[in-house]
């Protein structure tokens, strides 16, 4: 029984892993997003929101051109991005529903909903992983993210009560698609390179829309 056991790694010793330090980018980026929704600055919290989708996309671009990475780097890594994806894809959208009702408590089921969602979907994941290598099952939850900011684009042509309601409708579907038992293909290579045409794109529409919003 004299067989020493490896002392395991600190934890902020993984925070200097470049995938890491991009994950922790895209929580900063569903941060500002929750902080500027709950101010009920919608433009803001939007960039935020794409932006926290352009670091997910990102850590996973950057890891697999690591081949040095150790197993249980990329074992931390997996997790990280996976607890991060509920803020920025879960939690997040479901602060800016809250945040567009004024708190309403009927509000509550559709914010619920799109966290449970997103709990269950990873959970399936983390311990299901791909169909195949190659496909989800259900909508991958940066999804949400991504209608999200495109839906906000029309908030200013749209009067507020009708989008609150079609805000409240898009969270329930992308609920019932991030559970859905349907094969979604994980988009990877060329498709980065939409993700930051879409990123550049919503971002300065966003901005547009924070600069010359009423007083």
């Amino acid at each position: 029984m004299n067989q020493m056991t490896q002392a395991a790694p600190t934890i902020l010793s993984f925070a200097k892993d470049l995938p890491n330090l991009c994950s922790l980018a895209g929580l900063l980026s569903a941060m500002l997003a929750i902080y500027f929704a709950l101010l009920g600055v919608f433009p803001a919290a939007m960039i935020g929101l794409i932006w926290a989708v352009f670091f997910d996309w990102s850590d996973g671009a950057i890891a697999r051109r690591m081949n040095q990475r150790s197993i249980r780097e990329k074992e931390f890594g997996g997790q990280l991005d996976s607890l991060i994806d509920i803020v920025s894809f879960g939690v997040c959208p479901a602060v800016v529903l809250l945040s567009y009702g004024d708190f309403g408590v009927g509000y509550l089921p559709g914010a619920f909903l799109i966290v449970a969602a997103g709990v269950l979907r990873l959970s399936h994941f983390n311990v299901f992983g791909l169909h195949e290598g190659s496909a989800y099952q259900g909508l991958a939850i940066d999804n949400n993210g991504i209608v999200l900011a495109t839906l906000f684009v029309f908030e200013y042509l749209i009067e507020a009560s009708f989008f609150a309601i079609l805000l409240y409708v898009a969270i329930i579907g992308l609920a019932i698609l991030n559970v859905a038992p349907l094969r979604m293909p994980k988009l990877s290579g060329a498709w980065y390179y939409g993700v930051i045409v879409l990123t550049m794109t919503l971002t300065s529409i966003h901005s547009w829309q924070l600069l010359n919003a009423p007083a």
